[in-house]
């Protein structure tokens, strides 16, 4: 069962869905709802808004025989929600007091990227891709995604790299948090954000089986990754039928759940830059208990070069309808030789950046304060990692 959390979701009067507008346009919240996600509802990785009343499906036939192929930890996950695995396939959802599970649909796992590409290309926005699902089992159970087929990537090798390569650190689709989190390579030093960042995603059995990538796709205004890919300088690149581009994560998410990819494209990896050796960085979260989504969070990176900073990255999470970079405290800070004085006018300015709204979390200000103090912190243990520890 997903875990209770207060969110913002959008509405839009357009047919009898599944959370149908009586007016305009307009941010309601829906405190009561067990699972945030439904701005999601029609479109999970590739970024479309709630559509009208939901997709009508013939009934699901009865299992005729038993699995086909072999079983793979996705579809263990989508038993441990009894949905059955049938033949030719075809998922048949059961229901047991009333309880909701998903619709039914297919699943297919191709062994190489091309033939991903093409199921997307040739189902277009009745498909989604599935690599770890932790964002898209939930929402499909709750039927605020009913797609008519999941394409597991799982099976495509190459994806799982998590390596230094190329001026740069690479993280494959298929690389979990849980991966981060124990990698040696990003135990502090210039690529100690991405592991900070790693250790406060969620719970151990979300990290066990979500994915960066998937995370970066899935464009939950609070999640994590973003914020430290975004304050790293990092870009995912991206396949389709067309061939490969990349797109800087700053530019990536255009709403709430919503990006730039297109329903015939998969992210195939995030690459890192490399900030070089005088480089620290942290991440601070704000959560209501552990494992919680950030009710505020800071991402912060910084490099030294002669004694001045010679670059910063601030992300914000959790204050706004998207993760926001704080571009005028980065800008302040550039060049600057550290001060106490320096941080405490960088944070201000950070926390003018956020655009938080007031729920049973917190108060507007309450939250703005959150994100002025963690960006203090933040830098100043960012510096002091840059500085081989001293401040």
């Amino acid at each position: 069962m997903a875990r209770p959390k207060s969110f913002a979701v959008l509405c839009a009067s357009r047919g009898a869905g599944p959370l149908e507008a009586t007016r305009p346009l307009q941010w309601c919240s829906f405190a009561s709802l067990t699972f945030r996600g439904a701005v999601a509802s029609q479109r999970i990785s590739h970024g479309s808004s709630i559509a009208g009343p939901p997709r009508t499906r013939s009934p699901p036939q009865a299992c005729t025989g038993g699995d086909v192929g072999t079983v793979g930890p996705t579809k263990r996950l989508l038993r441990k929600l009894r949905i059955s695995v049938c033949s030719r396939s075809r998922f048949v959802t059961k229901k047991k007091g009333g309880s909701m599970y998903p619709a039914s649909f297919d699943y297919v796992a191709p062994t190489s990227l091309d033939e991903a590409i093409g199921l997307l290309d040739s189902h277009g926005h009745d498909a989604k891709v599935v690599a770890g699902g932790q964002s898209l089992i939930p929402l499909m159970k709750f039927r605020f995604a009913s797609p008519a087929i999941l394409v597991d990537i799982n099976a495509i090798p190459g994806l799982d790299t998590l390596a230094e390569g190329d001026g740069g650190l690479r993280i494959g689709a298929l690389v979990r948090h849980r991966d981060c989190e124990r990698s040696a390579l990003l135990r502090g030093g210039k690529w100690g954000l991405l592991g900070a960042t790693a250790r406060l995603v969620a719970d151990p059995i979300v990290r066990n089986r979500g994915t960066i990538c998937g995370s970066l796709a899935h464009a939950d205004p609070q999640g994590d990754w973003a914020s430290a890919m975004m304050a790293c300088r990092a870009e995912v690149v991206v396949h389709g039928p067309n061939g490969s581009r990349r797109i800087p994560v700053g530019g990536l998410v255009v709403g709430p759940f919503e990006t730039q990819i297109e329903a015939n494209e998969i992210i195939t990896e995030c690459v890192v830059p490399d900030p070089g050796a005088n480089t620290g960085g942290t991440y601070l979260k704000l959560e209501r208990k552990i494992g919680d989504y950030a009710t505020a969070a800071v991402a912060a990176q910084v490099t030294m070069a002669d004694g001045t900073i010679g670059h910063a990255g601030i992300a914000l999470t959790g204050v706004g309808s998207r993760n926001i970079q704080a571009t005028e405290a980065e800008a302040l800070l550039a060049g600057r030789e550290p001060s106490a004085e320096l941080i405490t006018e960088a944070a201000k300015l950070a926390a003018a950046a956020s655009d938080p709204t007031a729920d049973n979390r917190g108060s507007v200000a309450y939250k703005r304060s959150v994100i002025r103090v963690f960006t203090e912190r933040a830098l100043t243990e960012s510096i002091r990692q840059a500085k081989g520890g001293v401040l």
